[in-house]
């Protein structure tokens, strides 16, 4: 959970390096409390029509975005990216694929030009 506090506490940190453990405890605890809060709004009846979409998740998926998107470059910055390959999640399937590859991918030993 520590993880987790620790991106949004770097709420728009967009410069420097997060480690894989950093950003996959993100992407875990997000993706919890986003199945959480989906359970909820469907309980209670705040989805909008058959799209599945709740209130509750809606407004949480806006709250995490902006440290989503932070935490994500930095991840690629870590492995010696640039933040514009997160980009490459647009392109459908192969871009993904990519994109996990690169983010899954081992820390660049030593200091590279993210250093903070």
């Amino acid at each position: 959970m520590d993880w987790y506090l620790t991106v949004l506490k770097k709420y728009a940190i967009f410069s420097g390096r997060a480690r894989r453990k950093e950003y996959w405890y993100f992407v875990l605890f997000n993706f919890l409390i986003s199945f959480g809060l989906g359970l909820i709004d469907g309980l209670i009846g705040l989805t909008v029509g058959d799209s599945g979409l709740g209130l509750l998740g809606g407004l949480y998926s806006l709250a995490v975005l902006i440290p989503s998107i932070a935490v994500g470059v930095r991840r690629l910055h870590d492995t010696g990216r640039s933040g514009w390959w997160l980009l490459l999640g647009i392109i459908p399937i192969i871009g993904a694929i990519i994109l996990i590859v690169f983010l899954a991918s081992g820390t660049q030993p030593g200091q590279n030009q993210y250093d903070s």
